[in-house]
């Protein structure tokens, strides 16, 4: 029963399937959710095939449950340790950065960036005519 779940718990899973944008987390026997392309590891993943594979043991935090659409959102990043800065390379760390702006901004909506839009265009506008 998804009742029996809460945001921020950590559990372990059977990975029952593997999309393009994700892999699906077997909880228990009748519940199951979504670990999305990007909560799958740190970093950049372009295959999901690349880290997981049906019948995998995972360890997995529930992000978010939504009782009314009856999915549970997960991640597996979020039980990992991140990786350690790497100082000595600096194109990695700007990867890094321009990775971490993406995830940032990647899932906001138009409507709520756009008052962020506006102000921006706003500044930059009084800048130029100063």
């Amino acid at each position: 029963m998804i009742d029996n779940f809460e945001a921020g718990q950590i559990l372990d899973g059977k990975v029952t399937g593997i999309q393009p944008y994700g892999a699906f987390v077997a909880l228990d026997e009748d519940t199951q959710g979504l670990v999305h392309i990007s909560e799958v590891t740190h970093g950049y993943v372009k295959d999901v095939h690349d880290y997981l594979a049906v019948g995998d043991d995972v360890k997995v935090k529930i992000l978010n449950v939504n009782a009314d659409n009856n999915k549970v959102s997960l991640s597996i990043r979020a039980t990992q340790e991140p990786p350690k800065d790497n100082k000595n390379n600096p194109s990695q760390k700007s990867q890094d950065s321009k990775q971490q702006d993406q995830a940032n901004t990647g899932f906001n909506t138009l409507k709520d960036k756009l008052d962020e839009w506006i102000k921006q265009s706003e500044e930059r506008e009084e800048n130029f005519k100063k």
